[in-house]
């Protein structure tokens, strides 16, 4: 293999990859628009998207496999955008797909041999992962790829597990990262640590179906769908330290450093940032435009015009203006052999970009005089009243007015904060950075996904019944009455099982009453399960969730009509709601148990509770040790055991606070607040449903205790009844593995020790005899060496050696001639060819490099490879060429050497 990346274009990474898989049966398709047929999303936001009706069943596939390179917009992250190495709005994802044809083993060989082969990626350098229980992809890794065991990583469902929404296909991941930095050895290997590594091809396998219960059906026609960014592995191949300076981004870069005369590698990293986004940004736009979205106020046309004023504003930070044609033209020329509507675009994409720069200059300009009226608010209110919000402190511009500044007139903090400190003043950054998190928030609402809820009409409809008045604390069964029916959001006024819109078995329909025992989705607690049932009729109800004051209950009609003004019975699931209860009390015990085990400083920083199960993540810097795994278990239990109650008030914030009460990540507070107390345990606010003793629990267990992301640990956990789902579970695995090896559960772990230990000195034993092989089989060889001069060369084939035995035999047969070159070729298994050179120094002193030489002659055979001067190896998928390979390699030594 080679020793580094082939180092290629980014145009010549994207059609390696298609070619690959075009020679593999694959149907190169072109991208699709970045207008979705998807209507739940606002642009194409993954490779896989197109594609989505077809993995759902909705839709036949045309090809069994089919490969693209697919142009992607995501905006969730778009703060990050030129602070960090590999954060974009624009990508283009490359990928291969098979619709029921070929599985796990077949995607994953050709994810390592187009990786290792084309790309030339060293298998040292590379670390997968697996999902936490797909043994069948670990297997394939470690036993038919090769990979060590150290290299191999299984990682929990959060990172490793696809789904396609609450039900549907889902299935497994497995991902390919990129070693920087392979010198710090295998030990306690981190993914997380974007430092050492990059993410750069994920491989999804559907293979399950999830129904509503959470239950999953193995699918009848197993579907793979697979990511490499194409940015990523350009900034791996052209070894540059950031996915900006590959040949994909640093021109439009470079075209604006020169537009605004500075050079980016001396400047300033405020300046490079503001450089990357500019590069980032206009690519966007580019392509935007060129699939025909305008710039608005609202959806697509919104995450456009937001794309260009960021440009716009990074620009005036540069100090340049009405530049953003010139660096679309850079974009253009860039993209239009890949994408030739980016040309045929190119005066709709210009004149866009002019209209917009030149408006929201002005608009800048509005915001110099705004922030100017804001300066002179401050001081008067310094002057003239003491009860403002700007005393006592008096020398801070609210966070508010920053944030307004920077998202209306497109001000940059950066540049408030100069402009205050000009006058003497500061800003309120932490106020500032609370606007831009519920910003981040509704960006991300509103540029992912489309509001297929309900909440359209509902704003129609509000004036005329009022909100959801929720009583299922303390009642699970109540009598209600129908106050509002949709189907996909649209208002109806009555909707049958077998009537309006039937897609599926039974009509979809979304439900709200005046009055509801069930609970809505909210601060990580999933909604509640039930029917709701009439004169007739049956609805059951899959999820609630929370739209304004009203309560969404969305569900299926199993029978009958509905009508709006019925009265109906609402019921909620108990077993579901007491699996719940139990899971979000166990919640607070967890939080409550860490800061006491772990670190009183310790906060929440997300949480889900639903039925099977609760997550918690936490701000913490490290690892929980073992130990403390176990204590924090152990004390919940004991918390459980203990029978601490319930005390559970509504209070004003102030005095909750006052208490010690511990609010929950993501909650907004009225002026009162409801607190959920175990006395002298855990006191929260939460309005989420809650067991009244910890006894109800029963039990609780931690699975599992991982990163979830920078300086954030993540806890998965079961209680209450859910622990029997769990225990059989690993029941059944446990007397599986008993039986097998015949032992008792307690000697299992001896007994798999033991068998590891066999299998390692079996595959010792087994690669010494197939060396020794070789090398019996390699004295063969000697008398068909040939003189070139003061050299020796020997070209040969050999049978059925594996690679290793190879390079064995070669180095071996090169003591034995001395000074001159051995070149041996072998077919170990069906499909793939091994090639090794080796070359004494006197060979190397006349130019000859193993490396380099062996790496030509395996590209007649469809591979490359490399290595070191004195000895290389390399493959190739053309068996049939092995011979036309070898009689190059032995042509090109008798001209090199004679």
């Amino acid at each position: 293999m080679a020793s580094n990346p082939q180092k290629l274009s980014g145009n010549e990474i994207r059609a390696s990859f298609l070619n690959f898989f075009a020679q593999r049966g694959h149907q190169i398709l072109p991208s699709a628009s970045l207008v979705p047929e998807d209507p739940t999303v606002l642009l194409t936001i993954a490779g896989m998207l197109p594609f989505k009706p077809i993995f759902l069943g909705q839709r036949t596939a045309e090809f069994n496999r089919a490969t693209t390179s697919q142009k992607c917009i995501r905006t969730n992250d778009i703060e990050n955008v030129g602070r960090t190495q590999r954060h974009h709005t624009f990508f283009e994802m490359l990928g291969n797909f098979s619709f029921g044809d070929y599985f796990k083993p077949q995607a994953i060989a050709w994810g390592w041999e187009l990786s290792t082969q084309v790309f030339g990626l060293p298998p040292e350098r590379l670390v997968v992962s697996v999902f936490r229980e797909d043994d069948e992809a670990y297997d394939i890794w470690r036993n038919q790829i090769g990979v060590p065991a150290a290299r191999i990583k299984r990682m929990d469902e959060a990172d490793n597990f696809w789904v396609s929404g609450p039900t549907g296909p889902c299935g497994p991941c497995s991902e390919i990262y990129y070693d920087f930095h392979p010198e710090l050895g295998d030990e306690n290997i981190d993914l997380e640590d974007d430092t050492r590594f990059i993410e750069f091809y994920n491989l999804v396998f559907m293979q399950y179906n999830r129904d509503a219960s959470g239950n999953l059906t193995p699918l009848q026609n197993k579907n793979i769908d697979t990511g490499m960014g194409l940015e990523r592995m350009a900034q791996i191949l052209q070894q540059v330290p950031n996915n900006y300076e590959t040949d994909l981004i640093f021109p439009i870069i470079e075209t604006a450093a020169e537009i605004a005369g500075i050079n980016y590698h001396s400047s300033s990293k405020r300046t490079q940032a503001s450089l990357k986004v500019i590069g980032d940004h206009v690519r966007s736009v580019v392509h935007m435009i060129a699939d025909e979205i305008r710039a608005s106020n609202g959806g697509r046309g919104y995450v456009l015009r937001r794309l260009i004023r960021r440009v716009v504003r990074h620009g005036r930070l540069l100090g340049i203006s009405e530049f953003t044609t010139q660096v679309a033209e850079t974009a253009i020329s860039l993209s239009e052999s890949a994408y030739p509507n980016v040309r045929q675009r190119e005066a709709a994409i210009k004149a866009e970009l002019q209209r917009e720069e030149t408006n929201f200059l002005r608009t800048l300009d509005r915001g110099e005089i705004l922030l100017q009226e804001i300066i002179e608010d401050v001081f008067y209110s310094l002057q003239h009243d003491p009860s403002s919000p700007y005393s006592p402190l008096g020398t801070k511009i609210s966070g508010i007015d920053a944030f307004t500044l920077y998202d209306t007139y497109g001000f940059p903090l950066e540049l408030t904060q100069e402009i205050a400190r000009e006058k003497a003043l500061g800003v309120d950054v932490e106020g500032f950075n609370t606007e831009m998190e519920k910003q981040r928030i509704r960006a991300k609402e509103a540029h992912e996904t489309i509001d297929l809820t309900v909440q359209g009409s509902l704003d129609k409809l509000a004036e005329h019944i009022q909100a959801t008045d929720f009583i299922g604390y303390v009642q699970p069964k109540i009598t209600a009455k129908v106050v509002a029916l949709l189907v996909d959001g649209v208002s109806q006024e009555e909707v049958s099982a077998n009537g309006l819109l039937v897609t599926q078995a039974m009509t979809k329909i979304q439900i709200v009453l005046n009055q509801t025992p069930f609970y809505a989705e909210s601060g990580g607690q999933i909604g509640d399960k039930g029917y709701i049932s009439g004169d007739g009729v049956v609805v059951r109800v899959e999820d609630v969730k929370k739209e304004s004051d009203f309560f969404i209950h969305f569900g299926r009609i199993e029978r009958g009509t509905i009508r709006v003004g019925d009265s109906v019975n609402a019921q909620i699931d108990r077993s579901c709601r007491r699996r719940a209860e139990a899971n979000h009390t166990a919640t607070h015990l967890l939080q409550a148990a860490l800061k006491q085990i772990v670190d009183d400083g310790i906060s929440q920083a997300g949480s889900l509770v639903s039925f099977e199960r609760l997550r918690f993540d936490f701000n913490c810097s490290r690892a929980l040790t073992a130990e403390e795994i176990q204590q924090v278990e152990a004390q919940v239990n004991s918390w459980i055991a203990e029978a601490h109650t319930a005390h559970i008030e509504v209070l004003p914030l102030a005095e909750a606070k006052a208490r010690g009460a511990v609010a929950m990540f993501g909650e907004k507070y009225g002026d009162e607040v409801r607190v959920i107390d175990f006395p002298n345990v855990s006191m929260e606010l939460c309005g989420g449903t809650h067991v009244s003793n910890t006894a109800d629990i029963g039990i609780f267990k931690i699975i599992s205790e991982a990163s979830a992301g920078s300086g954030i640990r993540r806890i998965e956990a079961v209680s209450g009844p859910a622990i029997l789902d769990y225990l059989n579970v690993r029941d059944i695995v446990v007397k599986d593995l008993s039986d097998r090896f015949k032992v008792k559960p307690e000697e299992l772990p001896e007994r798999i020790t033991t068998l590891q230990t066999e299998l390692r000195n079996s595959e010792k034993q087994l690669a010494t005899l197939k060396s020794q092989l070789a090398i019996a089989k390699s004295d063969s060889l000697l008398q068909t060496v040939e003189s070139v001069g003061e050299y020796q060369i020997l070209v040969a084939q050999m049978e059925d050696v594996d690679p290793e035995s190879l390079k064995t035999a070669a180095e071996r047969l090169l003591q034995k001639i001395g000074n001159g070159a051995v070149v041996l070729g072998s077919v170990p298994e069906a499909g793939k060819v091994s090639i090794v050179a080796a070359f004494s120094a006197e060979v190397n002193k006349k130019g000859l490099q193993a490396g380099k030489f062996v790496g030509a002659v395996a590209k007649i055979c469809g591979g490359g490879g490399g290595g070191r001067p004195n000895l290389a190896q390399a493959g190739g998928r053309d068996a049939s060429k092995l011979p036309e390979a070898l009689a190059k390699a032995q042509s090109d030594l008798q001209s090199a050497l004679s």
